[in-house]
């Protein structure tokens, strides 16, 4: 049998794990310092919870467990003969892979709103699957890092979450530029434009726009019923300067709400220092279909590497409500922590010590040094220090080996000598230079 892994998956060995390990902690300690909480949801969620969150492309993209035992049993017969999946479908399948982390936190603020306070800031760093093509920087197996707030529509929170991108991307020394849009404001283009009831359609394909460019998002938006004529109004208002696109907005009540709305923003971001740009850039869709005002996409402001957004979010006004919780307004951001990941990869932001598995390892010479060395390596430990024992008296060039290649810069060496004098010999392995000391010394000395 051929090993091997699901495509879109991954393995992480310790040197990956550890950098992950510190790139979730340095994000989580952000969230920590703004006052939110975390909280966990199940891998699996019921179909139903997930179904029709993320429009038609999302849909499709959703992992679907199959029922357990005789799946087929009760399916539909001729939706079986005819090949119908769509059909076949809820007879076969009633849970799915989470898509993504917010619409199971909706569903999480419903099941638990009587033990839990608002507005409630929450955050979850956990995995999420899709069925997407794998690529670069894009994978069907992977982490998602949110913060969301519910239960209030204050602008303040907008403000907040573009700082904590700032405070993440600065501490982690990535440069990035903050893009901000509102999805009012996109109604009022397609209001303008002559076309409200096509704003999905619209979004969906100006969401493509870095893709497909302005051609490909031209037909998108005539195969999906948007009269050419109007979708080049669109794309001729899209480019406009900002002062421009307000006027264009006057006539209508939701675009002059979005700029209404980004304008507060700005007056909370005004007060305070940033060290990214943050920019307008009414070329933001987000394509999702729950977002409903203030929209974020963070990208790389940096030419050293190529790689996608690194992170986006928005508010949602309606997301409870198909759970049957009206009335419960949020706002929250995700950050793309594979991609993250990569692009500290390709930049070297990673701290120099963080390969560092051990601050020591001791070889002993024989089984007598051996079972002395074990009580030393444990009080090592409790004396705060990354400590190992090879566990056998193998030859010396053996374990020496064995100390490279974990990379412990010092190794402290026992034999029948050092173990009647109470001590070790030191070696430090940059230098290679080694010295007697006192078993007791050993901590001072390595400090």
């Amino acid at each position: 049998m051929k090993v091997s892994l699901p495509k879109g998956t991954r393995d992480f060995l310790p040197a990956q794990s550890r950098k992950r390990k510190y790139l979730f902690s340095r994000i989580e300690q952000v969230f920590q310092r703004f006052g939110y909480v975390p909280i966990e949801t199940p891998v699996l969620e019921n179909l139903s919870t997930l179904m029709g969150k993320y429009g038609d492309e999302g849909d499709n993209l959703l992992f679907k467990v199959l029922n357990n035992g005789d799946f087929l049993a009760k399916a539909d017969e001729q939706a079986l003969i005819e090949r119908n999946s769509n059909r076949v479908l809820p007879d076969i399948a009633k849970r799915g892979l989470r898509y993504d982390l917010t619409v199971p936190f909706a569903r999480f603020v419903v099941m638990h709103q009587n033990e839990i306070y608002f507005p409630f800031k929450r955050y979850q760093i956990q995995p999420v699957w899709r069925a997407d093509r794998p690529q670069r920087g894009r994978y069907q197996e992977f982490y998602q890092c949110d913060v969301d707030v519910v239960g209030s529509e204050s602008l303040m929170y907008e403000a907040e979450l573009i700082q904590i991108y700032d405070t993440v991307f600065h501490d982690l020394g990535i440069p990035v530029e903050i893009r901000v849009n509102n999805r009012k404001l996109l109604a009022g283009l397609a209001e303008a434009a002559g076309v409200p009831g096509k704003m999905m359609e619209m979004t969906v394909a100006i969401d493509k726009l870095d893709k497909i460019g302005r051609n490909g998002v031209l037909e998108e938006m005539v195969r999906k019923g948007i009269p050419e004529g109007n979708a080049l109004q669109i794309l001729n208002d899209i480019d406009l300067a900002w002062n421009e696109l307000e006027d264009r907005l006057l006539t209508s009540q939701s675009g002059t709400l979005g700029v209404s709305e980004l304008k507060q923003v700005w007056n909370y971001l005004d007060a305070i220092t940033l060290h990214n740009p943050v920019v307008r850039d009414v070329r933001l869709a987000r394509g999702l279909n729950y977002y409903t005002g203030c929209i974020f996409e963070i990208t790389l402001a940096t030419d050293k590497v190529q790689m996608g957004s690194l992170g986006g979010g928005g508010r949602y006004a309606e997301l409870t409500g198909v759970f049957g919780m009206n009335d419960m307004p949020g706002v929250g951001i995700s950050f793309g922590a594979e991609r993250i990941y990569d692009v500290m990869d390709e930049l070297e932001l990673w701290p120099k010590d963080l390969d560092r598995q051990l601050d020591i390892l001791i070889l002993a010479m024989d089984e007598a040094c051996l079972q002395a060395a074990f009580p030393l390596v444990s009080s090592l430990r409790a004396a705060g220090l990354r400590a190992d024992l090879y566990p056998q008296p193998d030859k010396f060039k053996k374990q020496m080996k064995y100390a490279d290649a974990v990379g412990t810069p010092w190794v402290a060496i026992m034999g029948p000598e050092e173990l009647e004098d109470n001590q070790v010999t030191l070696k430090n392995m940059a230098t290679g230079e080694q010295q007697r000391v006192s078993i007791r010394e050993i901590p001072d000395k390595i400090h």
